[in-house]
């Protein structure tokens, strides 16, 4: 930039289209060294520009005295706008403060000496779009940074805190995970814990009695040991400073008839397929919520309308998937629900999806089981 300037200034002085009056001029040798030091002066506006703001002043406030060279005013005003811009906050109002008083101060002189108020008035035009309007310019673009970078600092902050709302929905659905878990584990051990103290009170004969009790105690231990464990799992990962739940019976894919009755007293319109024999207890946990979610979603965004519910074992997977119409304007949430059916999905090692489906919307769920049953 500081070349381009220069370079401008020599055709200037080479075509003599520098200056207005032709009487009162400085030597031209004096002007190319002002303006190659007004040039490597601005190199640096953006390391120092106030020093070289006040370099460019004084060239400019003596070359007031002959005439005003259109090479200085160049720089000095590309000088004047930089050091506006790149300056604090309160050298910018210095900086607006002094050239106000400057552009008044020597209009009122110049009027006061020359009895000329007429040349003063347009004299104090010139110099007002001489040094404010800079001055101004490079306000309003601080201005429109500030505004920016505002808007830069709300947008950082709305995405912090969607992160932050996604993990408390995604700790707190691994911690409900866990719990329904440690519900149906914990019951097939106490299960296990109590048949073998009842197994061990029924056998009478002494040599058979020592043998099996060796084996049940061994059991019955490792039961109370597990159970144990479990419960202290389940504190852990219970969400730090959350209310404790309340202990219920964890839902499971038995009660999904009493589910999809309740979604047609909401206003669905249903029509349902299913075909699945017994699960492990992770999967059959997970595919009851991930079907109470996308029923939810659906009576609580789409408005309602026809939606198809499939629950089909394929091989080794169980394929869930819930179909709606939009029946009106969808409503606006937070994307928990989305956010806790994946995580229950990739919670059991499956897929989960969810999006648009041909004028409606539809979730689709792919979970292992693996070949084993609960």
């Amino acid at each position: 930039m500081a070349g381009v300037f220069f370079a401008v200034a020599l055709v200037l002085y080479a075509l003599d289209l520098y200056a207005l009056r032709t009487d009162n001029q400085l030597p031209l040798w004096i002007l190319v060294i002002q303006s190659a030091v007004l040039c490597v002066t601005q190199m640096f506006r953006r390391k120092a520009p106030l020093p070289a703001l006040v370099i460019a002043s004084c060239i400019l406030l003596y070359d007031i005295t002959y005439d005003l060279p259109l090479p200085v005013m160049l720089v000095f005003i590309d000088l004047l706008f930089s050091a506006t811009l790149s300056a604090s906050k309160r050298a910018a109002w210095v900086i607006l403060g002094v050239m106000t008083v400057l552009a008044l101060g020597i209009s009122v002189t110049d009027g006061i000496v020359s009895e000329n108020w007429r040349r003063a008035f347009f004299n104090m035009v010139n110099l007002f779009t001489l040094l404010i309007v800079p001055v101004w310019w490079s306000f309003n673009i601080r201005q429109h940074d500030e505004l920016l970078h505002a808007e830069r600092q709300q947008s950082r902050q709305m995405r912090q805190i969607a992160e932050l709302d996604r993990r408390t929905a995604v700790n707190a659905e691994r911690s409900r995970m866990a719990r329904d878990l440690h519900d149906v584990v914990a019951g097939h051990l106490s299960a296990i814990a109590i048949q073998s103290e009842a197994l061990l009170s029924m056998i009478d004969d002494e040599n058979e009695r020592k043998l099996v009790r060796k084996v049940l105690e061994s059991v019955r231990e490792n039961s109370l040991q597990s159970l144990a464990e479990m419960r202290s799992m389940i504190d852990l990962l219970r969400a730090e400073g959350g209310a404790p739940d309340p202990r219920t019976a964890p839902a499971r894919l038995a009660e999904l008839d009493k589910l999809l009755d309740s979604a047609k007293a909401g206003g669905l319109s249903l029509q349902v397929r299913k075909s699945f024999d017994e699960l492990p207890v992770a999967v059959d946990l997970a595919a009851y919520r991930i079907i109470q979610e996308a029923l939810t979603n659906a009576l609580k965004h789409a408005g309602g309308g026809d939606a198809r519910v499939e629950v089909q074992a394929v091989d080794d997977q169980l394929v869930i998937e819930v179909t709606n119409e939009m029946t009106g304007p969808p409503g606006k949430g937070t994307g928990t629900g989305l956010v806790n059916m994946r995580e229950r999905a990739h919670a059991v090692g499956g897929d989960f999806q969810a999006g648009p489906w041909r004028g409606g919307w539809r979730v689709r769920a792919v979970l292992p089981t693996g070949g084993v049953a609960s």
